[in-house]
């Protein structure tokens, strides 16, 4: 199961998105208010021990500085946005493409007749046993394919006359002296669409649904 890096190039498939939109008006309203209070604190306060000129700098350096986090963050919203279009826009070129996602659907090229596979190993073990399975979760066949390095490894596994429509699985089970290591079934799947909420981009996948562009692991 050959893998290589992601294409950057963009295609002609119109992309859409909800970025997220920042007001200032919840800043202005804030700002006004904190300027109401403060000259009515002025007018009612102590004669006997009125504000100095330290406290009154305090507070309008603390609406300052709200006033200032609250247009960083419309900065930042505005730039995430701009990230997000344009990472769909590079996305849109993965659109027919097979990628590497967790799973255990068994991938079938009935014209070669192999049905194949993937796993990823937290670390190294010296046992590691793939079991073929029917809709019915009968197993069908057994591979032992022995030890194992930490990291992702595939399998092939003749089919003979199944495709990919018969609905075979697989799961994978590893050891390493004698004690259960953790395995991630991996699988291939075909990006079917992509798409973008807020500031998550995500793909649609043909068996696996939608799933977030982080949890590719690989493309083909």
């Amino acid at each position: 199961m050959a893998v290589t890096a992601p294409s950057s190039t963009t295609s002609d498939i119109a992309v859409t998105s909800t970025p997220a939109v920042a007001s200032t008006s919840d800043t202005t309203v804030t700002a006004d208010r904190f300027l109401k209070l403060l000259v009515a604190q002025m007018q009612n306060q102590d004669p006997l021990s009125p504000m100095d000129n330290a406290q009154v700098t305090s507070q309008m350096a603390q609406i300052n500085t709200v006033t200032g986090i609250d247009k960083l963050n419309t900065t930042v919203q505005g730039l995430s946005s701009q990230f997000i279009q344009l990472q769909a826009v590079q996305g849109a070129s993965l659109v027919g493409r097979d990628v590497i996602v967790a799973g255990n659907k068994l991938s079938v090229d009935a014209e070669a007749g192999v049905g194949q596979g993937g796993f990823e190993l937290a670390d190294a073990a010296d046992a590691v046993k793939v079991e073929i399975l029917a809709p019915s979760g009968a197993v069908v066949q057994t591979l032992n394919l022995g030890a194992e390095g930490a990291g992702v490894h595939s399998f092939n596994w003749p089919s003979g006359t199944a495709t990919s429509d018969s609905g075979l699985t697989f799961r994978v089970s590893a050891t390493a002296g004698g004690v259960a290591t953790k395995v991630t079934p991996l699988m291939r799947d075909r990006v079917d669409a992509i798409s973008t909420t807020g500031t998550s981009f995500n793909l649609e996948l043909d068996s696996s649904g939608t799933v977030p562009y982080s949890a590719i692991r690989a493309f083909n």
